[in-house]
């Protein structure tokens, strides 16, 4: 379907509450136009607001990847694409026939800068980025005459983190910007499901069934009879049942039920059972990815556990890069700026920000919830916030979509963080798609992931 459209690129002023500029927010806005003699109807026209993660990086990867009119066509088989010059073609499943869409790039990333002398650290921590993009949001809303439209928000990686915040942010306080839907894609709500730390074992519980789906895709387990989505139930209910408790119990744990889970973890990654013994059971994802397939010389991908790479020699602990990551960054880096400076025509002579290391290095986490004191030890924690949002607006929706293959943002953690956290399960639809972290780097689950969001806006 043909969609005439307009993009408007450019920054929006944000004051403080004395009218002084604190944040230049810079956007990309595809609006759909009036075509033939369909006109179009700005007060019910949805728009979907959308942003990556990190934090510290830019929208580029949805933009491009994905959801933009344009996007970046790369092979769907994990396979490297080379250099220049990439295929970017039109993107024939834009959703732009359905809602208009605006990519943001929060403060630090992008274009976007903190204005007026204030320091770029005051926009870098979940609290004061989450109110940024809030703020943006409502003066989005205010310039194009939209504060009747259907809104959706929609966030990759810690852009769902973003995501619950931003909506946590408008929902209340009067700041009346209730949503119709919220897609969350690679989703990390709680971070205590994938920080390895001494003494936490929910990581290794939460890693487990992708550990198992990437060791049946290199083929170092058998495919069971009852076929993989068979075979990662059952490694679900050993990570709860038995794997868990096991890892609590520590040294506690008597030699044969060490020797029982010892076998189980064996079976479902391919890890032989001596490396099993010498890491306590333990499974960290750096070790994983290096050695299950040192002996044939190759580490997997965090993003993407479906790419391979070799490292400087097959001894380490941990792989030397990620091979789902310098895959694929020249492709959507010169992407990004080709379509910056040809087709959008900006010619600023600042750099775009595709990523900003020290924003992640300097982000403060504290998340501010009730009763926990500033600088108190911790960990991010958004999930009650969605579990609120859920209880507070009947007719919220939620898209929830995985990467099996994804290291980063595994799909067992979601599922558990949905368990504890006061979420209405059936108000949150699940999809599962046969790739990583960026799902629609695998064509079948980039159209599934499109159509995912289409149906969110749709209802």
């Amino acid at each position: 379907m043909e969609v005439a459209y307009r993009c408007l690129a450019g920054e929006t002023q944000l004051n403080d509450d004395d009218g002084k500029p604190r944040a230049l927010v810079f956007s990309f806005s595809y609006l759909a136009e009036q075509a033939g003699a369909q006109p179009v109807d700005a007060a019910s026209r949805p728009v979907t607001f959308m942003f990556n993660g990190g934090p510290g990086s830019a929208s580029l990867w949805l933009h491009m990847g994905v959801f933009g009119p344009r996007r970046i066509v790369l092979p769907g088989d994990a396979s490297h694409p080379g250099g220049a010059p990439y295929t970017v073609a039109d993107n024939e499943l834009c959703n732009l026939d359905l809602t208009d869409i605006v990519f943001i790039d929060p403060p630090g990333t992008g274009y976007s800068r903190m204005a007026g002398g204030v320091a770029p650290e005051e926009a870098w921590g979940l609290e004061a980025d989450a109110q940024l993009v809030a703020d943006f949001i409502k003066a989005w809303l205010t310039a194009h005459r939209r504060w009747a439209a259907p809104r959706f928000l929609c966030g990759e990686s810690y852009g769902t983190t973003r995501a619950v915040a931003v909506a946590g942010k408008l929902s209340g306080g009067l700041a009346g910007v209730a949503f119709n839907g919220i897609g969350l894609i690679s989703v990390i709500l709680d971070f205590h499901t994938a920080r390895f730390q001494t003494g936490n074992p929910l990581p290794d519980a939460c890693f487990l069934p992708t550990y198992a789906a990437t060791a049946l895709h290199h083929g170092l387990v058998a495919a069971p009879q009852g076929g993989r989505d068979a075979f990662l139930r059952e490694v679900r209910q050993f990570a709860t049942a038995e794997y868990l408790p096991a890892l609590f119990a520590g040294n506690r744990l008597d030699g044969e039920a060490r020797a029982r889970v010892r076998r189980k973890l064996a079976r479902y990654t391919g890890l032989s059972e001596a490396w099993l013994e010498r890491t306590r059971l333990r499974i960290e994802a750096g070790r994983f990815r290096k050695e299950m397939l040192r002996e044939r010389g190759l580490t997997v991908g965090r993003f993407d556990s479906r790419y391979t790479g070799a490292d400087f020699d097959d001894v380490g602990e941990q792989p030397d890069s990620d091979p789902s990551s310098y895959a694929i960054d020249s492709a959507f880096v010169s992407a990004m700026n080709d379509h910056l400076t040809r087709a959008l025509a900006v010619d600023w002579d600042r750099p775009y920000t595709v990523f900003n290391r020290t924003a992640l290095e300097k982000w403060d986490w504290h998340d501010g919830r009730k009763g926990q004191p500033t600088g108190w030890p911790g960990y991010v924690n958004v999930a009650p916030v969605l579990g609120q949002l859920l209880r507070e607006n009947p007719s919220l929706r939620v898209l929830m979509a995985n990467g099996l293959y994804d290291i980063a943002t595994p799909f067992f953690a979601v599922e558990s963080t949905i368990a504890g956290n006061g979420i209405d399960a059936a108000r949150v639809r699940m999809t599962y798609h046969e790739a990583g972290h960026m799902m629609y780097l695998h064509e079948p689950s980039f159209a599934a992931l499109v159509d995912d969001l289409r149906g969110l806006i749709a209802g």
